[in-house]
């Protein structure tokens, strides 16, 4: 199953959370960030860190962050590049996660990533789309050859 790292703005991860509870049960592997004004980079990824090994059970994690961009997201991207089979999806929203739910224990993290952000829901993106449109940085020529 995947974990999930809910993580947004103020307290809206953990309301999101404790909705989901209300509606499914309590829910494995699945913790909230929250991310409060004032909080410092490294204290977010520290929890972020945290969250991520306490989800991780070796299917992969996905990250759900309310906003592309922000810290939450920024530390989402950069836990995922150092773990396998982690996603960052960005523009989430209750309706969506609950929607998405029972898709947890059906499709891998890539398949999980596709499927959420085929919903349709304006906003909803990923890290790796993301960097579909933005491929990365690539010199077309040699600096220092002669």
């Amino acid at each position: 199953m995947l974990g999930w790292v809910i993580t947004c703005h103020d307290e809206h991860a953990q309301d999101m959370l404790d909705k989901l509870e209300a509606r499914f049960g309590p829910l494995v592997q699945c913790r909230a960030v929250n991310y409060w004004r004032g909080l410092s980079t490294n204290m977010l990824s520290r929890m972020m860190c945290d969250a991520l090994h306490e989800t991780d059970t070796g299917d992969g994690v996905i990250f759900l962050t309310d906003k592309s961009g922000a810290p939450p997201y920024r530390s989402a991207a950069l836990l995922s590049h150092k773990h396998a089979c982690c996603e960052v999806i960005s523009g989430i929203n209750f309706a969506l996660l609950a929607l998405m739910y029972p898709q947890r224990e059906l499709l891998s993290s890539a398949e999980f990533r596709h499927a959420i952000v085929a919903q349709g829901v304006p906003g909803v993106s990923s890290l790796w789309h993301q960097q579909q449109k933005n491929p990365p940085f690539v010199l077309l020529h040699d600096l220092y050859k002669n």
